[in-house]
């Protein structure tokens, strides 16, 4: 039961509106001046406070200065007869939780009061019937042919809910979401199995992908007279994007909230070198060998991303003024922000920023880490802790005040493995938990989807034999070789490197500045 306190000095009038209340059954104190007020405060616990502004002695004002030294998060509801916009104004920089206008109506009253102590109970008890009534509707959909386009929305609509059910106290229905997701992500995953080939062979139905987006969508968007500037958030899932936005809406709109799809391997070697290049993997080390470097080859695999880009803009007969700019350290993206108004010169300014991958895999190495980001909901709130406090964030209010256009998309994702599948390679099958190639693979094939010839979906190949398989939903790949070991170090991990919704489908965002 919440405890109110009201005080005012005509309370006496104001008797109707406490008998309401307690019929309603809310636990009731009122007073009739400011300094008893101080004194109930200091003894009971309340859940929260309505404050008439205009009393003799210690005005509301006052008192809800003294009310925020040492009750810093109870709510107070201001209630005056003015409506000076002054008084609003110091009221609600006051941090007051509501301003009510007298006369106030019953109705009003319990209004203020569910929206400041029974808000999110009320917010989460109604997300939860409304997923209870969608939840059919969306595993009939998984039932379907579901085509790129119909897969978009299904998870656009999964992380929607994904974001206002956790907010909810009844963990049975996260538990039913997650189930559903789970058969999302299996469907999923035989989708891209039975369909990726084709994509690649010329099939008029793929999607746009990660060779074929630097053209099919950035370069559409670019204004004549307005810079555009390209983040790659290394790892950023639409999730997290939808995490970040609030913390950006006060200074962007978004024109377009897209998604496209990731080649495979979904890894920052493979689907980054491709959004550069406009060329698959392949295509790259056959006609730009010297800006390939083979996964087993000591380097940066990525460390020609800017000479890629160039050599796209060319083949598409673009002479563009751009730069190119990765950051990896802290100091680098102080040096950026600091520098960010140099680039306005420029048509397109590419940013590269690699913070959100180095979280994913100081998770699965740093203890504290994964303490920080124990689950999903934990993991976007890290995420947006950082992003408010980077570099990143202050280049892009720069861009805002400048008035300057924002793309943010990623090569690809990560998904939160749960389940090891086993599998058996030579010395020179690589290290990845999500994927592995190598001439000796072996593995059950209906745990994986395996590409025999890497030609079909132009992948390297380091010999005639050579193979990929990938794993799918939130398998991983693991040795029997101290096999408990490694299931408990890496179960629960972000991994990326294969097939599920959060991997393959990358956001694409486009924001104009307010």
């Amino acid at each position: 039961m919440a405890r109110i306190l009201w005080v005012d000095d005509e309370i006496e009038m104001l008797r109707p509106h406490i008998i309401f209340l307690e019929q309603k059954g809310y636990e009731m104190d009122a007073i009739n001046n400011g300094a008893d007020a101080l004194m109930l405060i200091g003894k009971y616990n309340y859940d929260l406070v309505f404050l008439d502004e205009n009393m003799p002695g210690l005005s509301g004002l006052d008192v809800l200065v003294e009310i925020k030294k040492t009750h810093s998060q109870l709510p107070v509801i201001m209630i005056t007869k003015s409506e000076e916009e002054s008084i609003m104004e110091e009221a609600i920089g006051s941090n007051i939780a509501d301003y009510l206008i007298k006369p106030v109506n019953p109705n009003q009253i319990l209004l203020a009061i569910k929206k400041n102590i029974n808000a999110s109970q009320i917010i989460s008890d109604k997300n939860s019937m409304d997923y209870q009534r969608q939840f059919r509707e969306i595993g009939l959909e998984l039932t379907n042919n579901l085509n790129p386009d119909e897969w978009i929305k299904i998870y656009k609509r999964l992380i929607d809910w994904e974001l206002k059910l956790e907010k909810s106290e009844d963990s049975g229905i996260l538990d039913i979401y997650q189930t559903q997701k789970d058969e999302a992500n299996t469907v999923f995953s035989n989708f891209i199995s039975n369909n990726y080939i084709d994509w690649l062979q010329g099939d008029d139905e793929a999607p746009v992908l990660s060779q074929t987006v630097f053209r099919k969508k950035v370069l559409p968007q670019l204004k004549e007279h307005t810079p555009t500037f390209l983040f790659v958030i290394d790892n950023l899932r639409y999730d997290q994007w939808k995490t970040i936005y609030p913390a950006l809406s006060d200074y962007f709109r978004v024109v377009e909230d897209s998604i496209y799809y990731s080649i495979l391997p979904t890894t920052t070697q493979y689907a980054r070198n491709a959004f550069f290049s406009g060329l698959m993997p392949s295509q790259i080390e056959k006609k730009y060998p010297q800006y390939w470097t083979q996964e087993h080859e000591e380097g940066t695999k990525n460390q020609f991303e800017g000479e890629l880009l160039g050599t796209q803009l060319k083949r598409l007969g673009l002479d563009m003024d751009y730069s190119y700019n990765k950051i990896i350290t802290l100091d680098q993206g102080k040096k950026l922000a600091e520098n960010t108004h140099k680039l306005f010169n420029k048509k397109l300014n590419i940013i590269v920023y690699n913070f959100v991958d180095m979280l994913s895999h100081a998770r699965t190495e740093m203890e504290v880490i994964r303490e920080l980001a124990s689950d999903e909901k934990a993991y976007r709130s890290l995420t947006l802790s950082w992003f408010k406090n980077s570099p990143l964030f202050e280049i892009m209010k720069t861009i805002a005040e400048k008035k300057g256009q924002i793309i943010i998309t990623t090569d690809h994702g990560s998904v939160k493995v749960k389940k090891p599948v086993k599998i058996v390679g030579d010395k020179a099958t690589n290290s990845n938990l999500r994927y592995k190639f190598g001439r000796n693979l072996d593995y059950k094939a209906k745990e994986v989807f395996e590409v025999t010839n890497p030609d079909d979906i132009f992948l390297p190949k380091i010999n005639v034999s050579t193979k990929y398989v990938f794993a799918k939903q939130g398998d991983f790949f693991l040795y029997p070789n101290n096999y408990n070991y490694y299931n408990k170090y890496y179960n629960d991990t972000f991994q990326h490197g294969g097939i599920s919704l959060e991997e393959v489908l990358i956001p694409m965002i486009t924001l104009s500045a307010k």
